[in-house]
């Protein structure tokens, strides 16, 4: 009986009967195609992005030079030079980041210990130039100040799950 059942299904192309009825249901449906520049499709809070540099809140950039998110980048796309303040402490001179290395893992985010370098959700960006594709320190650091009300409130709906 099972192979007379085959016999007609494999005979009267059934499979593609069935292909046809689902692509028939969404052919009357109201599409859900979304028109990228003008709309957005909605991002997690976690989403991985251009990266930046934070400040505290009195102005003081985070980053102490502890090297440890140049270390664990496997792309090696981080590059940090530092040196010591008047006060004693350490902070960089050079902050460098190749977005043509960057494979945004999020392990220099993970890493840091005072939170100092962040991926955004910034995704919409290009290079005109050569040279572009570094991000030096006053870039990261800029980057920061002006998103940083959204990486707050990122980290903020983050913070039960760290």
């Amino acid at each position: 009986m099972q192979a007379i059942r085959n016999f007609f299904k494999t005979f009267l192309l059934w499979e593609l009967l069935r292909g046809m009825m689902v692509t028939g249901r969404y052919l009357v449906r109201k599409k859900f195609t979304i028109e990228y520049p003008e709309e957005k499709a909605p991002q997690s809070h976690r989403f991985r992005g251009l990266h930046a540099l934070r400040r505290y809140p009195n102005g003081e950039e985070r980053c102490i030079a502890c090297k440890l998110c140049e270390a664990v980048c496997p792309a090696l796309a981080i590059t940090i030079d530092s040196a010591p303040r008047e006060d004693g402490t350490r902070r960089t001179t050079r902050y460098e980041i190749d977005l043509f290395k960057c494979i945004y893992c999020g392990f220099c985010e993970e890493s840091c210990p005072v939170d100092s370098i962040v991926e955004t959700r910034v995704h919409e960006y290009f290079m005109e130039q050569r040279g572009d594709n570094i991000f030096t320190k006053p870039q990261l650091l800029a980057m920061g100040d002006k998103y940083e009300q959204q990486i707050a409130a990122d980290r903020a709906a983050d913070a039960p799950y760290r």
